[in-house]
């Protein structure tokens, strides 16, 4: 695959740039023939473990969040799309698929096989990357059955979902005696909230009300049960509903879920630097520094540093505004990561990996799985190579539906995109240091609308023109 036909990102460190460009150009091994084993692009986005070829419910939720932007030379809801097709009756969706028999793979400690609810997050970010607004209404009622499944099967007395921890993908973390999981919970709110965005997309009063109405619901069970104001954190409840002690990364899922008030948010926000919880050198730990059973060898979710979770903590970094932190968070993650690839000791091989150690470079380590972490799971490490790369480290936000682009720029350096497809529409958008001063050059084939905000001092909303133009910061 050549790597021109993606998007160019421009950035004053080339490794970051490198590591990005690496990053399509590695993804067309992992997109296979199930059939055949084979390399293609036809086939599904799969890493194949033990000679097996399995699609899981998050890899390809969060995988879609990268892909789309990659100029259409992958297919971002391809994965999405079999789950989508695998439905039963009853609207359940399991967990994973074997896609030799085609079969769900159940887990004994997760008999109903239930992933993260996060479906319709995806699509909502997928409809404002390609405005297919067809796919909304085509999706739906899968997306209807689906919630309808979730609220018959695990929904409590009490509002709140009982669902095993495991379905987060956090397969070893100390929370054994949680029946109340607060990701699952916050990630049912994360659901309803884009469920009832999606019907307003459709303008369907009556499904955006219904999901509006789960949405605050939830907020305030979770609120008023799941928040411990002396800790200033959300934690899981066990069968009674008492509050389970540990911390854990799930607990940051309120935040992308935007369920704390603004007082509470900057509460739970501060245990990310705090550097007994989850200020480590290596943003964010699976656990609580402060837990007895946090590994500084990661000891898979007892410490290790995962991209899905980074990228949830950041995307709920910004719902609070906190650009400047999000960046810089994302950097330093970036950083941990480009120093797994080419490590200082040269005797050692460096790679991409699954997880990566909390307070020192290198990949995280689990004794009880020695496969862990896998090599090269692009599925999720292209959320931070690709996404948060373009989202946070560069700071374009992007809305196709509503023609606009939106740059954050937290300080003046020479970046941009180049050649990003926006539907048959080809943008660029540089910051470059010229004799007149700094200006931003912009390219596009339609019109679209441009909001600037430079250091949080100067925020301007102008419509780009087709074709070539220019504009100097030091005007604006």
């Amino acid at each position: 695959m050549n790597k021109h036909d993606f998007p160019k990102i421009h950035f004053y460190d080339q490794d970051f740039v490198d590591i990005y460009n690496k990053t399509w150009i590695w993804l067309s091994d992992y997109w296979i023939l199930p059939e055949s084993g084979e390399a293609s692009p036809d086939g599904y986005f799969i890493y194949p473990m033990n000679g097996r070829y399995v699609l899981d419910q998050s890899e390809a939720i969060f995988s879609s969040f990268f892909l789309v932007y990659s100029n259409r030379n992958f297919n971002a809801n391809k994965d999405i799309d079999y789950f989508y097709s695998k439905q039963e009756e009853n609207g359940a969706i399991r967990w994973k698929y074997d896609l030799a028999t085609g079969k769900p793979l159940i887990d004994d400690a997760n008999p109903e096989g239930i992933g993260l609810p996060l479906f319709a997050w995806a699509e909502y970010n997928l409809y404002h990357k390609s405005a297919n607004k067809r796919r909304i209404k085509e999706v739906m009622p899968v997306l209807c059955k689906y919630m309808e499944w979730i609220d018959k099967t695990f929904r409590q007395q009490n509002g709140l979902y009982a669902a095993p921890f495991i379905c987060s993908t956090m397969f070893n973390s100390p929370r054994e005696q949680t029946f109340y999981p607060i990701d699952f919970n916050s990630c049912m709110a994360i659901n309803a909230a884009h469920m009832s965005a999606l019907g307003d997309i459709l303008n369907d009063k009556e499904l955006s009300f219904q999901y509006k109405k789960l949405y605050f619901s939830l907020k305030t069970r979770i609120n008023s049960l799941m928040w411990d104001s002396e800790t200033g954190f959300y934690h899981d409840l066990d069968r009674e509903e008492h509050r389970l002690p540990h911390k854990t990364i799930a607990g940051f899922w309120p935040l992308l879920a935007e369920l704390p008030n603004a007082d509470r948010a900057e509460t739970l926000i501060s245990h990310l630097s705090n550097p007994n919880t989850f200020g480590t050198d290596h943003p964010f730990p699976s656990l609580s520094k402060a837990h007895p059973a946090f590994s500084e060898s990661g000891e898979g979710f007892k410490g290790s540093v995962f991209p899905t979770f980074n990228f949830m903590v950041i995307k709920g970094l910004e719902k609070y505004q906190h650009y400047d932190f999000a960046r810089e968070c994302a950097i330093r993650h970036l950083y941990y990561i480009l120093e797994g690839l080419s490590p200082v000791d040269n005797k050692k091989k460096g790679d991409l990996y699954e997880a990566y150690l909390p307070t020192k470079e290198g990949p995280a380590m689990c004794s009880e799985y020695p496969e862990f972490p896998r090599k090269r799971f692009l599925h999720f490490l292209g959320l931070s190579t690709i996404t948060l790369m373009i989202e946070n480290v560069i700071g374009l936000s992007i809305s196709l539906p509503r023609k606009t682009v939106d740059w954050v720029i937290p300080n003046l350096e020479v970046m941009g995109i180049e050649k990003l497809s926006l539907k048959r529409n080809l943008i660029t958008i540089l910051s470059t240091k010229s004799t007149r001063g700094w200006e931003i050059q912009m390219e596009s084939e339609k019109l679209y609308y441009f909001t600037i905000n430079i250091l949080n001092q100067k925020k301007k909303t102008l419509p780009i023109p087709s074709g070539k133009c220019s504009m100097l910061i030091d005007k604006l």
